[in-house]
């Protein structure tokens, strides 16, 4: 019998807010995190928008030395994690380092650190290319420096399956203690894309919305109007834990990880499976994993990018999945709020699945306004609603046809 396992620890890095409880109440009060981009001069661009986090800082978390020497990507990471630790009220002096873990997903890794030195590479010639390069730009930077941060000698590993990255990380991390090789993991995503060539690159294969006019208004999953996905950044990271190690020291229970499940489409690279067979087959996989019957999830904070073919792919893997009971479900996408944070959004998005098992209350998907006919589940339009769960899902499907499910579910003894 697998063992259980708990979520004891929380911490988000957002362009919305830096704090997982300000975050929540934010994104249930319908504000959003987009506006005009801010890290560089958009002038010659197609898109001018994101959620950039153009104030950034990780002071007090990284000293300035070491921030220097760190990819933004792994500073957000570092922070999330550190949140996410005080959160859990863990003490790694009295803990064995040796059962104690990292998995984290980042879909990129340091393009920030890639753009800086390619550069200084074609201006200044390769004896100016930094030392640092690798060690900033590898996609493992964020776990290993999470590790080192603890001094933690468990399993640590990086997974890159672009969009789902951070769930299938999560995924893994429950695995590791499942197994008995760890009894605490530290586990989710951190991505920071947005760069001159990550916003021209995914908005010359049309990828992005081009709503600049009126940046808060577009990432509308599931709205007719919708024209793709909105570039974000940031982390979202969890402390997960054996159930009898958290009980044991009086931790706090956030939810319980449930059931995991993973599939490919094996399709195209980029385009969604239209018929969502991958994505139905993930969402399965978790339900049977968790051993219950697909009626106890009441909520399901969908994958929801606002392009035109994956919210109609997902919407009808629901179907697949769920039959009937699909239109009972309340079904919404925080993407709406705070944009799409590639290979961190599942470790964010999971968070808010947990916070709303916690507090009985459904986040809503801003901006639709004008349902696509084709979707046509309820998407909690515009306006938190209550309701008593017992259990969620949280999905995150990726290019390359990777396809992840979790679903969590109120803690009981």
């Amino acid at each position: 019998m697998n063992r259980r396992v708990v979520v004891t620890g929380l911490g988000a890095v957002t362009s919305l807010s830096l704090k997982v409880e300000d975050l929540w109440q934010r994104v249930l009060k319908g504000e959003s995190g987009i506006h005009s981009l801010r890290l560089f001069d958009t002038t010659h661009f197609k898109v001018k928008f994101a959620g950039d986090i153009h104030d950034w800082s990780a002071t007090g978390y990284i000293s300035p030395k070491d921030e220097k020497r760190i990819d933004r990507f792994a500073q957000f990471a570092i922070v999330a994690g550190t949140d996410a630790v005080r959160d859990s009220g863990l003490d790694f002096e009295r803990e064995d380092r040796f059962r104690c873990g990292v998995v984290l997903g980042s879909g990129i890794g340091g393009l920030h650190e890639i753009e800086a030195q390619v550069g200084r590479l074609l201006e200044k010639g390769p004896d100016k290319v930094s030392a640092f390069t690798i060690p900033k730009l590898m996609v493992n930077a964020g776990s290993g420096h999470v590790s080192i941060l603890y001094g933690l000698r468990g399993p640590n590993t990086a997974v890159a399956t672009a969009c789902a990255s951070a769930a299938n990380a999560i995924g893994d991390a429950l695995r590791v203690i499942q197994r008995d090789e760890a009894d605490i993991m530290i586990t989710g995503g951190a991505e920071a894309a947005i760069t001159p060539m990550g916003i021209a690159a995914f908005a010359n294969m049309r990828a992005l919305s081009e709503r600049n006019a009126e940046p808060q208004r577009a990432s509308r999953p599931f709205d007719a109007g919708r024209d793709g996905f909105v570039l974000s950044e940031g982390a979202g990271l969890l402390v997960i834990e054996e159930l009898n190690h958290a009980t044991a020291r009086g931790a706090k229970i956030y939810g319980e990880l449930l059931g995991y499940g993973a599939s490919a489409d094996g399709g195209h690279i980029t385009q969604p499976d239209e018929q969502g067979t991958g994505a139905a087959r993930a969402m399965d996989r978790a339900l049977v994993d968790a051993k219950i019957d697909p009626a106890t999830i009441g909520y399901i904070n969908a994958h929801g990018t606002s392009t035109p073919l994956g919210d109609v792919a997902e919407t009808t893997a629901i179907k697949r999945v769920f039959g009937e009971h699909a239109r009972r479900l309340s079904v919404s996408s925080t993407k709406s709020q705070l944009g799409h944070l590639l290979g961190a959004s599942g470790g964010v998005e999971l968070i808010f699945s947990l916070l709303a098992l916690r507090d009985s209350l459904i986040p809503p998907t801003i901006n639709l306004d004008q349902p696509d006919p084709l979707c046509d589940l309820d998407y909690t339009p515009n306006q938190a609603r209550e309701r008593r769960l017992s259990a969620a899902m949280s999905n995150s499907f990726g290019f390359g046809g990777h396809n992840a499910s979790i679903v969590v579910g109120r803690f009981a003894a």
